[in-house]
């Protein structure tokens, strides 16, 4: 069994390391939306302590997207980016502070699109390339 373990986490942790920049962000969004709506399915049943978890793992995603902006080369697109992401971190304060799924749900929204727009990119991409 732990050798079963061992290479299912060695072959998550190499689905991670060979992803391309592109498909680590699309991996980072599915993330966020997954533990966001974990937030929400938590709130819905006052599971605080299962909400905390899964708005702090949201929260850390969001941070990392953060922290992977290049404002030196995305300038005008990294700003308004961390604006939306800092935005985002408050929504989901907010959903934490309150009990209240509408500003958790808001958060899952705006990263939905900021997903779909990624996605977009990468098809263009791929049509160019």
């Amino acid at each position: 069994m732990q050798a079963n373990f061992n290479g299912y986490q060695a072959y998550q942790q190499n689905k991670y390391t060979t992803a391309s920049p592109h498909r680590l962000v699309l991996m980072l969004y599915d993330g966020a939306i997954r533990f966001g709506n974990q937030a929400i399915a938590c709130i819905d049943v006052r599971d605080i302590q299962g909400k905390s978890i899964a708005i702090q793992r949201f929260q850390d995603i969001i941070y990392e997207l953060i922290s992977s902006l290049n404002f030196k080369e995305g300038k005008e697109i990294a700003e308004n980016l961390n604006s939306l992401y800092t935005y985002v971190i408050d929504l989901s304060n907010l959903s934490n502070t309150k009990l209240d799924t509408a500003f958790m749900k808001d958060a899952i929204n705006i990263i939905s699109e900021l997903k779909s727009a990624w996605e977009q990119i990468g098809k263009e991409v791929q049509m160019n390339g």
